[in-house]
């Protein structure tokens, strides 16, 4: 298992993949794609698992967004692995706040590194979701 860093355009046929399959690839890109961190990480040279982190404009919070791994490299630690490495990172800049909107499929998950479901659950493409943060600070 390796962590690499990567560009926006090297995440989006995982993205597309795992996340939103039954939309375009391009449905897959995020406005601010070009000046997020983008992680992955690599097994046998074989990316297998991406992450993007947007850093707020208050340079002060984290939003992860289009975190997924491949389904055959699911249930393994590699998710585990990389959120932790985007956290200590976020830490290491000094950020207060990491943020994501979790697809309630994923709560559990995230709850394990401390984030904590914020407000009501709300839908996009009918996926449910719940906003989900942690204080880094």
């Amino acid at each position: 298992m390796k962590i690499v860093t990567l560009t926006a355009t090297q995440t989006l046929p995982i993205r597309h993949a795992v996340l939103w399959p039954n939309k375009s690839p391009e449905f897959c890109r995020v406005e601010g794609d070009h000046s997020a961190l983008h992680y992955g990480i690599e097994m046998a040279d074989e990316l297998v698992c991406v992450g993007s982190v947007y850093i707020g404009a208050e340079k002060n919070s984290a939003r992860l967004r289009k975190f997924a791994t491949l389904p055959a490299f699911q249930k393994q630690g590699l998710g585990s692995c990389l959120l932790q490495k985007m956290l200590d990172d976020c830490r290491q800049r000094g950020l207060a706040v990491f943020w994501c909107d979790a697809r309630e499929s994923a709560i559990v998950f995230y709850q394990r590194f401390g984030l904590a479901p914020q407000g009501e659950r709300f839908y996009k493409e009918d996926e449910p979701y719940f906003k989900m943060r942690i204080d880094l600070q």
